[in-house]
């Protein structure tokens, strides 16, 4: 048994273990209102993240197949992440006026879009699908979560409780995953590479339809043009220093991730020296060096739900704003093996699997966060200029052709400097709680509650009186 299936076997133990210790050790939420709550969000929520997953595995293969050049998919790639940069942005950000609900609706029929073009071997067509898919990217990573915590503030439901739901939706994202890539690679065995785009767009589809007839409108300020939501998300940012943490640490974090996913596969697959050509990765042969992409993406998806049951232990234990510092600080250690240990196979899976786990933890805590932080009138909006400086990075990188250990210098840089960010919001989270400042947030807290129970259109601007 070679070490990729023994860790995930492990790790599947230690997932089991625990979730059934969160399950039965730590308090729950006993609110029948909530419970329903949550079931109505994730299950749109994941069939969200299915529509996702289920394209993933097979948007290279696809392209391959259809006899594109090594640049040319390079090209629709980097698009992917141009058009959620410039495009998704404005876009995601519609959700403030028009409303979170109708943006996750334009997320389905535009990422549906995108699914419809794999069936053409046109080059401009699949451009258009990967500009489509950019922006609908844009609008899962902003408009769900925003709706999702207006309507838990607005029900009047515990911030205790926003971190259980965002807890819970990294735990049942990581089992789709796992679900999505079986169910793509038969399809896709079975009909060809187009076909789990045909499952993604049924996924969507359905999931459009159960928005329309379960979930409420809801909006940040509707009463400004765009141009004002943008100035004022702008303005938050850079008065509130707590917002402006938040976005760092998200681009850091989440920049480093992105370009991880991009470079896991050649890290882990074993090098050869060959005369004729010096040192090779062979990263699609079917030699002995291939390694078991499937076991390995399972570990990584048993480590994030790891991740998520010890979110709620450390929740339990201490703030989300002091324990992520060593979050963040491990995460950069993990993504450092491959620069210490290159060629040790064990070591730089063993720290990928470690630094996974910090992913797992990442996702619950930074929604938490944003969800005490972000301002409601501008939350999609500010969402998604934290995603530009997130794209730029990726895009950066992607275009540098820069050598493996070069990359992985940088997810470390870059991660200490979302450390570094983590450590600036607790000192700001400390001063929070002076009893001076903890008088004035009460005070806001009832002014807040009024707003909401006579519906006025100051409404908008609750959150920034937090």
């Amino acid at each position: 048994m070679n070490i990729f299936i023994s860790g995930f076997a492990l790790l599947s133990v230690i997932c089991i273990l625990l979730f059934v210790y969160t399950r039965t050790s730590l308090p729950t939420v006993g609110d029948a209102s909530f419970k329903q709550f949550q079931r109505i969000y994730l299950v749109v929520y994941m069939l969200a993240m299915a529509g996702d997953w289920l394209q993933g595995p097979h948007v290279y293969a696809l392209y391959d197949s259809y006899g594109m050049s090594a640049h040319d998919i390079e090209v629709l790639f980097v698009a992917g992440f141009g058009s959620s940069l410039i495009f998704g942005t404005i876009v995601g950000s519609f959700a403030d006026k028009y409303g979170r609900r109708a943006n996750c609706i334009l997320y389905g029929i535009l990422y549906g879009g995108a699914c419809i073009t794999k069936h053409f071997n046109n080059f401009y067509i699949l451009m258009v699908g990967r500009l489509l898919g950019g922006i609908a990217t844009s609008i899962l990573y902003s408009a769900f979560e925003s709706w999702m915590v207006y309507e838990h503030h607005k029900r009047g439901f515990s911030q205790d409780s926003l971190g259980n739901v965002f807890s819970h939706a990294v735990l049942g994202n990581s089992v789709v995953a796992i679900f999505a890539g079986l169910v793509a690679q038969f399809f896709a065995d079975k009909f060809g590479f187009v076909a789990p785009f045909d499952v993604s767009l049924t996924v969507l589809t359905i999931m459009t339809v159960i928005i329309v007839f379960t979930w409420n409108e809801n909006f940040g300020d509707k009463t400004s043009d765009l141009s004002v939501s943008f100035s004022n998300a702008l303005k938050s940012i850079k008065t509130d220093h707590k917002i402006l943490c938040l976005g760092l640490i998200q681009s850091l974090f989440e920049g480093s991730m992105y370009i991880f996913v991009l470079e896991w596969t050649p890290a882990l697959t074993p090098e050869t020296h060959e005369p004729a050509t010096g040192t090779v990765r062979h990263l699609l042969s079917s030699s002995e060096n291939t390694i078991p992409h499937g076991h390995i993406f399972a570990g990584f998806m048993v480590s994030i739900m790891i991740g998520s049951s010890l979110f709620k232990i450390l929740s339990n234990h201490s703030s989300v704003e002091s324990f992520m510092r060593f979050v963040l600080f491990i995460a950069a250690i993990s993504l450092s093996t491959p620069i210490l240990f290159r060629g040790n196979q064990m070591f730089v899976f063993i720290g990928f699997l470690v630094f996974e786990t910090c992913v797992g933890i990442f996702w619950p805590s930074l929604g938490q966060m944003r969800g005490k932080y972000v301002p409601e009138a501008t939350r999609a909006t500010i969402m998604n200029f934290f995603r530009i400086p997130l794209n730029f990075i990726v895009v950066v990188i992607l275009m540098q052709a820069l050598p493996m250990k070069t990359i992985f210098q940088c997810c470390v840089v870059f991660l200490i400097l979302a450390t570094i960010c983590q450590q600036w919001l607790y000192s700001l989270y400390r001063k929070m709680q002076t009893p001076e400042n903890l008088g004035s947030s009460k005070t806001s807290e009832s002014v807040d509650l009024t707003l909401v129970e006579h519906k006025t259109p100051l409404l908008d601007v609750k959150a920034e009186m937090v």
